[in-house]
């Protein structure tokens, strides 16, 4: 699908699904079920989790997040004062579902903000309850103070801080692991075009052929690397500056020319650096060959008794006793003495996290970054079990069933949700309405679908009669609704 979903392109699916329906005799109760089933495996694929519970109370995490440009909607000039916020994934479709969101991906020990100060009070969590009132729908409750923001909050990305659009977008962005805030010196986790990070234009493809931009020249291979550092991020930790070209590290991708900027003058390749702990350790060797050698004549030699062989086997277990095992040296003694000046990012390999040395000097600047010395975990939300862990007992959400159109349309993430959020008031109410159908086996005729949906758009007593009267045939158990469904729609009218 082209453009986003609008609510008469609904109704005009609808429609065609009514007639679809007046072509057929009739269908079974069970026949409908199972062809909605089918529609909701497809919306899984899109929404794989469930999303009945928001993040808040678990504390901070690293989670995927995502920013409400509806709720908190930035302002042109990206130098204006904003306040910005992130909304965890269950949040991102239970209470802003129906809204323009910017989809941040993973950040690191961050909060939901979903219901707090960070928003307007007219856009509550509906997955929480209110601390002050003990009612559904928080509000107004206290943001982390340990949440951390960049321009991605604001749709803006990449050193150049351009608007990000998925549809207009071509090529890869790479994300860097961030070290440090925004007010550090660091990116805060932002994401890079490649272009950028070389000193490259945007639009230095504008020539290239295709409709997938390639990497630029003098950019790593992307089977080259796992992970990789902005020179912001470097700049403002120069300590790992020696680590550049070093066993689990790429060479330097300086921000001007990329991998084949020629080496400053007082950059010493690892590979040809004589390292202090070198000559020592050739001293050691020798030492200990001199220590095998046996005696020499400045040393009193050992008193000989008549058992010869019994006095050399005791001097050779007091001369093993008497060693001591040398540590090995510590790992950056190993590094290049110096390191390049200008700025550079730097590429990682898998096994990077087993190259950095973890001496007593070295190990308070790894202490600073966790994500440097393993690999981090990143929050999931509990996967949905056959599309009923979003079932009644969620507030508001329904189960992803209804996403099922969405999902056909292969439109991406954010307008599935959008256009799936218009099915909300659907699923419950035709359940409910196919009950005595599917446990007397009798089947729906086409006038039974057509009259259903025309009640559900005014009449909810027109749904219960219509029940009823299967009911009174002799099917179903009479355990209908009578209250009918109370839940609400994100903007808070009931249910129509």
């Amino acid at each position: 699908m082209d453009g986003p979903v609008q609510a008469g392109d609904l109704r005009k699916s609808d429609q065609a699904r009514r007639e679809s329906l007046s072509s057929q005799d009739s269908q079974t109760a069970k026949q409908f079920i199972d062809s909605q089933m089918r529609l909701e495996a497809d919306a899984r694929e899109i929404l794989p989790y469930s999303f009945d519970s928001c993040t808040y109370a678990l504390g901070p995490l690293r989670q995927s997040l995502f920013a409400c440009q509806t709720c908190n909607p930035p302002p042109e000039n990206p130098d204006d004062a904003y306040t910005p916020a992130g909304v965890c994934y269950s949040c991102s479709i239970a209470c802003h579902g129906e809204h323009t969101l910017v989809e941040l991906f993973n950040k690191r020990n961050f909060v939901c903000d979903c219901g707090t100060t960070r928003l307007p009070s007219t856009s509550p969590c509906t997955l929480r309850d209110d601390p002050k009132t003990g009612k559904k729908g928080a509000r107004s409750q206290e943001p982390a103070a340990s949440n951390t923001y960049n321009h991605n909050f604001r749709n803006r990305f990449c050193g150049c801080g351009e608007k990000y659009d998925p549809h207009q977008e071509k090529g890869t962005m790479f994300q860097c692991m961030g070290l440090g805030t925004v007010e550090t010196g660091g990116c805060g986790e932002d994401w890079w075009h490649p272009e950028c990070l070389i000193g490259l234009s945007r639009d230095w493809h504008k020539a290239e052929d295709g409709d997938e931009t390639p990497l630029p020249p003098h950019f790593p291979a992307e089977d080259d690397f796992d992970q990789f550092l902005c020179f912001k991020c470097i700049d403002s930790n120069p300590w790992l500056k020696k680590y550049a070209g070093t066993p689990g590290f790429l060479p330097p991708v300086f921000k001007e020319g990329g991998l084949n900027k020629t080496p400053e003058a007082n950059v010493t390749s690892a590979d040809n650096t004589t390292s202090p702990a070198k000559p020592a350790e050739e001293t050691n060797t020798k030492k200990r060959k001199a220590e095998s050698d046996g005696p020499t004549d400045d040393e009193p030699t050992t008193k000989r008794t008549k058992d010869g062989q019994q006095s050399s086997t005791l001097t050779s277990i007091q001369e093993e006793s008497g060693k001591q095992e040398k540590p090995p040296s510590p790992k950056h003694t190993l590094l290049p003495s110096s390191a390049p000046t200008s700025s550079f990012s730097l590429f990682l390999q898998e096994d990077f996290y087993d190259k950095l040395c973890r001496c007593a000097d070295c190990f308070p600047n790894l202490a600073l970054h966790p994500q440097l010395r393993e690999e981090e975990e990143t929050y999931e939300p509990p996967l949905s079990d056959d599309g009923e862990a979003n079932g009644p007992g969620s507030t508001g959400t329904g189960s992803i069933l209804e996403r099922g159109e969405a999902a056909l349309s292969n439109v991406d993430r954010v307008r599935a949700i959008e256009g799936a959020m218009v099915y909300n008031h659907l699923r419950d109410k035709v359940k409910e309405f196919l009950k005595p159908f599917a446990e007397s086996g009798q089947a729906v005729s086409a006038d039974d679908i057509k009259g259903y949906f025309e009640k559900l758009r005014g009449d909810e007593q027109g749904i219960q009669d219509a029940a009823g009267q299967v009911e009174a045939l002799g099917g179903g158990d009479g355990q209908g609704d009578a209250d009918g469904d109370n839940r609400r729609e994100q903007n808070g009218k009931p249910d129509l």
